[in-house]
């Protein structure tokens, strides 16, 4: 082999593996958590969860404001003990399942 035709093989080596980590990081992880809730906020499709440590998340123990599709938060309320599926998606966490 060359080594025009190495220094090639090479830098498309590379341009693979730079291209599979960010593909790998854009992926949206999902995880189970438990909480309670602190606010719910329908109209702007915002809930505000106090929870523990969610580490497929690489969340400490908190109350974070989540964004929910408003037909999710319907039957929740402040004060009630949740279990819910987030994501983080575009930079913002997302709550995609919760029941009481």
């Amino acid at each position: 082999m060359s080594l025009a035709n190495n220094r090639s093989m090479q830098v498309i080596a590379a341009a693979l593996a730079v291209t599979s980590f960010y593909s790998v990081q854009a992926v949206a992880q999902e995880a189970s958590a438990s909480g309670e809730v602190r606010r719910v906020d329908i109209k702007a499709g915002k809930i505000t969860i106090k929870h523990g440590a969610i580490s497929d998340l690489e969340l400490p123990a908190m109350t974070l404001v989540y964004h929910a599709d408003p037909a999710l938060l319907a039957e929740v309320k402040p004060g009630d003990k949740v279990r819910f599926k987030a994501k983080r998606e575009n930079g913002q966490y997302v709550v995609t399942e919760i029941s009481k």
